[in-house]
């Protein structure tokens, strides 16, 4: 009982800072809830450093909390609609992710990078964004300073996308089914897709969602696929530190549960168990979760750390990115679609 009770000055700070950050969010909604999260919580720790009273709420909500944000994530994901979108964005899809990721490995190891701070922008801007930076900070044990950077170079592209996707658009006269497919494909954050695919027009704006949460779902195997890169890194690193024996990582050490969870959510609301109004309470409870943990993490961000990372990574983040709307747009025109 002591242990949870030292939780609660933490959270209660926390979802102070989500109260006002989602009412900014609804209020400015090109910039959203959770990146408000994320400068509140900056801002508030130049002033005033988390002591030991608030900390260990801050630790819970940036890491439990987040996990179960991210699990309640998957009541909003219909399996099914893979098959709806059509084999076009899923052949889109693997195209965008690899040169995301791909790409993405290249530039980390030019620019010298941190290769988690890569990842995390890779998976931000190969998949969507902010969630999928949350749900990938936690299996590659993430510095708070590179979910920040993260997280802000993928956001200051989407603000860019949202004006310029529309005009590119018109000028290349794509279809409602070539712009949405290019939007859902290539903008990061869910919202700035809806923003995107909206402007164009009803149609467009439709079906760049359905590839959006299509995309999400490349969460998880991204996710495990990385969980066991982190312990092959930790693995090799032990033996150059102490000389232990190689042990083989075993499948239960690296296999996240939350993401067990995730997928459990996510096959429930396929098969169409959750009511609407449910799913809807469902949905803005996973939102306020994320945010609570994304001004934990602000609060916990030393910008000392982001500040000697330099201006590589949001280069790094800034050429993947325009990498991925390029490839998107290729592979379309080569598939017929353009």
């Amino acid at each position: 009982m002591r242990k949870t009770s030292s939780y609660l000055p933490g959270i209660l700070v926390c979802v102070v800072i989500a109260l006002i950050s989602s009412y900014l969010g609804g209020q400015i909604p090109l910039v959203g809830g959770p990146v408000f999260a994320l400068l509140l919580g900056i801002i508030i720790a130049l002033f005033i450093k988390p002591n030991e009273k608030i900390n260990p709420g801050l630790k819970f909500t940036s890491k439990k909390m987040l996990h179960f944000a991210i699990i309640l994530l998957g009541f909003g994901l219909n399996i099914g609609q893979i098959l709806e979108v059509g084999k076009f964005s899923l052949i889109v899809m693997i195209f965008t992710l690899t040169a995301s990721f791909g790409f993405g490995y290249l530039f980390g190891k030019l620019f010298n990078m941190n290769w988690k701070l890569s990842s995390l922008i890779s998976a931000g801007t190969g998949i969507c964004g902010g969630s999928a930076i949350a749900a990938l900070s936690p299996v590659i044990e993430a510095d708070n300073s590179d979910i920040t950077y993260a997280i802000s170079a993928t956001f200051i592209f989407d603000i860019v996308m949202i004006v310029l996707f529309p005009i590119m658009g018109k000028k290349l006269g794509l279809s409602d089914l070539a712009y949405g497919l290019w939007a859902g494909t290539a903008v990061n954050d869910t919202s700035s897709v809806v923003a995107a695919g909206y402007a164009y027009s009803n149609a467009a704006g439709e079906f760049a969602t359905i590839v959006k949460l299509t995309r999400t779902l490349s969460i998880i195997p991204v996710v495990i696929i990385f969980s066991y890169i982190n312990q092959k890194v930790k693995h090799k690193n032990l033996i150059a530190e102490d000389g232990s024996e190689y042990q083989k990582i075993s499948l239960k050490s690296i296999f996240p549960y939350f993401i067990v969870l995730f997928i459990l959510a996510a096959i429930i609301n396929s098969l169409g168990l959750i009511p609407t109004k449910l799913g809807l309470i469902i949905k803005d409870t996973s939102k306020f979760f994320m945010i609570m943990a994304l001004g934990a993490i602000g609060l916990k961000t030393d910008l000392k750390e982001i500040k000697n990372s330099g201006l590589a990574p949001m280069l790094h983040g800034f050429i993947i990115s325009a990498i991925v709307v390029i490839v998107s747009l290729c592979v379309q025109f080569t598939l017929g679609q353009i």
